[in-house]
């Protein structure tokens, strides 16, 4: 569902950059939406994937001749972070710096928080110190807030913004919207209201983000008054200022709270404000749709997205399998599942996942078992959550020595980074414990050794799992000692039982 904190995040996640001048000419501006060379981005942008160096690949194709110009490196650095590349974001821009190409404030701006995103917030408050004060402009101030807001550091994102007030950098809601968006995501939604006052009283009008983020927080305080307040408030300033992002808060604050009407009557003004050449928007409205449990619009808006979207993606189709599984539509997950399976490109052991857990929500073991095996022969995994899911089934129904199976066969598949969950672990000991099992329950830690040692709370279980069959281990104490575990108060008491 669409969570107040998504917004949050999204919004301090990224950051206006205007157009950057060409070194070499006069301060004149390019178009913000420069075209790329598909040659040269796909290059770099398949760096992050195959390896190979920024720089090197520049040079090369500057030796080639291929032309590179600043506005199209720029573009190329934004859509690489726009895709979660940052770091080779930031190469493009210290190349950029080696051949000495004049960076404005807007470009400053861009790479402080590139630099953020990669070496931390120190080093892009050590960025942001080493610039000239006649470079730095409203851009750069607020790319800096931006990083303060992301990083939850209030009290600097404060104070610098009273900095930017004093500088005559705050002329527009972007700044609010920051500090904002850090309130929601700090738990602080009452701080939201008194912002929005703030803004007001410097006579800057509030955007379709800074409104969005306002109902988000009085759906946060509960505060369906407030909410109503804020819908008022939008309708007096005209149509234009209400966005799809804005109705989809709208929607999942109804829903949270029940009134699936209101919802209901959210989604559709939604529908209408939204793009539908995005398809996030489409995936927003299926996921809204099953938490009102209204299976039909569900699959309307999921025929929409196919039209619409013929070539549907393994995110499409992640949704709506998740919505399927909200609705307890078994067969519809039945029959999305076949379809995705017989067009996917690429397995993707999510979707699996999906279809393995709604089937165990409806005891349907060998159902879920015969999509876990289709896994296992189309995919090289990881199978670590699908184990999973089918070994807490397995415990859960006294069927403990199917879940060691599967156990056993999880070593073999598993690397040594991996972790198991806690819940996982206490499962298995509860069977343990109840069967008194204490060299069923030995062999299990063993191999649980093989990723890392074994921790204060599985100790304990183990010891109840003695206690349980009314067996002594002398050495208890002293493999605790080993592993270097503080003894608690629990624990002594166990061991005062299991060591006599």
């Amino acid at each position: 569902m669409y969570s107040v904190s998504r917004l949050a995040r999204r919004f301090c996640a990224t950051l206006p950059a205007s157009p950057a001048a060409i070194s070499g000419e006069a301060a004149a501006s390019v178009p913000t939406k420069a075209k790329k060379n598909p040659s040269v981005y796909k290059k770099l942008s398949s760096l992050g994937t195959r390896g190979g160096k920024m720089e090197e690949t520049l040079n090369q194709l500057v030796m080639e001749g291929v032309p590179v110009k600043k506005h199209e490196l720029i573009r190329y650095a934004k859509d690489l972070r726009k895709f979660r590349q940052p770091q080779r974001a930031l190469e493009i821009f210290e190349w950029m710096e080696r051949k000495e190409i004049v960076f404005t404030g807007s470009d400053h701006a861009i790479r402080l928080d590139l630099i953020a995103k990669t070496k931390g917030l120190e080093a892009a408050e050590t960025y942001f110190n080493s610039l000239n004060d006649s470079i730095k402009n409203q851009s750069t101030y607020g790319s800096l807030l931006n990083c303060y807001c992301v990083e939850k550091e209030e009290d600097k994102a404060k104070a610098h913004f009273e900095n930017m007030v004093d500088l005559n950098h705050v002329s527009n809601s972007l700044p609010f919207n920051n500090l904002m968006a850090m309130y929601l995501r700090i738990g602080q939604s009452e701080k939201v209201p008194a912002l929005v006052v703030a803004m007001k009283q410097k006579n800057i009008t509030p955007c379709d983000i800074t409104y969005s983020m306002w109902i988000q927080s009085c759906g946060s305080l509960k505060d369906l008054d407030g909410v109503e307040k804020v819908l008022d408030e939008m309708k007096a300033e005209g149509e234009g200022i209400s966005s799809w992002d804005t109705f989809a808060n709208l929607a999942a604050i109804y829903i949270k709270v029940g009134l699936y009407d209101k919802a209901e009557e959210a989604l559709k003004s939604l529908e209408n404000k939204m793009n539908p050449h995005i398809r996030d928007c489409y995936h927003f409205l299926i996921s809204l749709y099953a938490g009102i449990a209204n299976a039909s619009e569900v699959y309307r808006v999921w025929d929409l997205l196919k039209k619409r979207h013929p070539n549907v993606n393994n995110s499409s189709y992640l949704t709506m399998l998740q919505a399927l599984s909200k609705l307890n539509d078994i067969d519809g997950i039945k029959k999305i599942f076949t379809e995705w399976e017989s067009t996917c490109w690429t397995y993707d052991m999510r979707m699996a996942n999906v279809a393995i857990s709604s089937y165990l929500k409806q005891n349907m073991y060998e159902e879920a078992e015969a999509v876990f095996n289709g896994a296992m022969t189309k995919c090289k995994g990881q199978f670590s959550k699908a184990r999973q899911l089918l070994m807490m089934h397995l415990l859960k129904n006294d069927q403990a020595d199917l879940a060691l199976k599967h156990f056993e066969a999880a070593v073999l598949d598993l690397d040594k980074n991996w972790t198991w969950s806690s819940e996982l672990i206490s499962s298995f000991f509860l069977h343990f414990e109840e069967a008194k099992d204490v060299d069923g329950a030995e062999e299990f830690c063993k191999t649980l050794t093989k990723w890392s040692p074994l921790g204060s709370e599985t100790y304990t279980l183990l010891m109840k799992t003695y206690l349980s069959a009314e067996k002594a281990c002398p050495d208890m104490k002293k493999r605790l000692e080993e592993q270097g575990i503080q003894v608690d108060e629990e624990q002594d008491c166990l061991l005062s039982k299991i060591c006599a």
